[in-house]
């Protein structure tokens, strides 16, 4: 399984949080979900940090079956429409985008 993160690393615009919530929740997961080869869709909203630590505003992350699937949305026209919108979500936002590929495994839980 691969997961592709997109982290917002920065801040929203002090007052405006709400509508860059809303912006992402009504324009852009609607674009986000239909990437092509896409199995789930997570938006993780930053709520706190250690002392230190970066801000993360928000971060996306999209998990893929393999490779190949990423690829292929990485090649789609949603990825273009998405971009076109996150320019626009970047005006309520101050700091940088950067994008990581992982190759995710799960464990389940101990159980006492």
């Amino acid at each position: 399984m691969i997961i592709r993160y997109a982290l917002f690393e920065g801040e929203i615009h002090p007052g405006r949080e709400e509508e860059f919530r809303d912006f992402v929740k009504q324009r852009l997961v609607p674009l986000w979900t239909q990437f092509p080869g896409a199995q789930e869709v997570r938006v993780l909203d930053g709520m706190g940090r250690d002392e230190g630590a970066p801000v993360y505003a928000m971060a996306l992350a999209i998990r893929y079956p393999d490779m190949e699937a990423v690829d292929t949305a990485l090649r789609s026209n949603v990825r273009s429409e998405s971009r076109e919108l996150t320019g626009e979500l970047l005006k309520l936002f101050t700091g940088k985008v950067h994008h990581h590929v992982f190759s995710a495994n799960e464990y389940p839980p101990a159980v006492a």
